[in-house]
């Protein structure tokens, strides 16, 4: 089993943009979400794709299934997922010894900026860059699953 351990935080200036090393573009929709798992499609840069089956989070780790499949394929399920689909822009920050992910969402979720930094352990610590603003690893509201049954950003972005 893979597993994921992740935390995600606002985005309150701009000073990760300096430190950028790969960009890329991503369209993924949720093709089923329950409170045990969730079955998602990406595409990356409409030249990969992949789908990922995730499982029900415990704090900040949860089971995780990733498997690249052709990227026509991809496009077709995108569809299929509509209207449940996100659009950002990833954008990879090394810093230390982690790569953080800062997604810059466009669409109906433009001007949303998270980052989220993968973990070893749930403890690990973590220091954070002085452009990472709150915490919203335990907020639904910020799931990505979530964000494409909504049609726009969270009212109370806690920055």
């Amino acid at each position: 089993m893979g597993i994921e351990i992740e935390r995600k935080f606002l985005v309150r200036s701009d000073g990760w943009k300096a430190l950028v090393t790969q960009r890329a573009a991503l369209r993924q929709g949720y093709l089923s979400t329950n409170a045990k798992a969730t079955v998602r499609v990406r595409t990356k840069d409409d030249a990969q794709a992949v789908v990922t089956i995730k499982g029900a989070a415990v704090g900040l780790v949860r089971a995780e299934y990733e498997y690249a499949i052709p990227i026509e394929d991809g496009r077709e399920m995108l569809a299929m997922a509509a209207p449940h689909v996100i659009e950002k822009v990833r954008h990879l920050v090394p810093i230390g010894d982690l790569i953080w992910e800062v997604d810059v969402f466009g669409g109906k979720h433009a001007g949303l900026v998270l980052a989220e930094v993968e973990l070893h352990a749930a403890d690990q610590p973590v220091p954070l860059p002085d452009w990472v603003g709150a915490e919203v690893s335990q907020d639904d509201r910020y799931a990505n699953a979530s964000l494409s049954r909504s049609d726009g950003v969270p009212d109370e972005m806690l920055v």
